[in-house]
């Protein structure tokens, strides 16, 4: 099983749950969903939300993903990161981690991860 990861809103996912998939902010205005590996999943957590306390991390089995997952930096840089091109179901989240800061606003893995 190949595990990438998606940081997301609790709110978010309530709602992917209610609509049965999930479709991050970014796949309308991007037209993918943003991911990270283990590796990168703490520089995105810390670059991007810092300090933000409505956060889950998404454990994405890449082998239940039915829409194209392409690994590129569309930014110019050298580090490619994971991008889902479509809908995710929601039986292909294999785990969903409460996700919070620490009093400095920096992220952790969480237990599991």
């Amino acid at each position: 099983m190949s595990i990438i990861y998606h940081i997301t809103r609790r709110a978010d996912w309530q709602a992917a749950l209610a609509a049965h998939a999930y479709a991050a902010d970014s796949l309308a205005s991007e037209g993918f969903i943003h991911c990270s590996t283990a590796q990168q999943v703490l520089a995105t957590a810390n670059r991007i939300f810092s300090g933000r306390r409505d956060l889950l991390l998404l454990s994405v089995d890449t082998a239940r993903v039915k829409a194209e997952i392409r690994h590129e930096n569309l930014e110019g840089g050298a580090e490619l990161f994971p991008h889902i091109y479509g809908v995710l179901p929601i039986d292909a989240i294999v785990a969903v981690h409460d996700f919070p800061p620490a009093a400095d606003g920096t992220f952790a893995l969480p237990s599991g991860v």
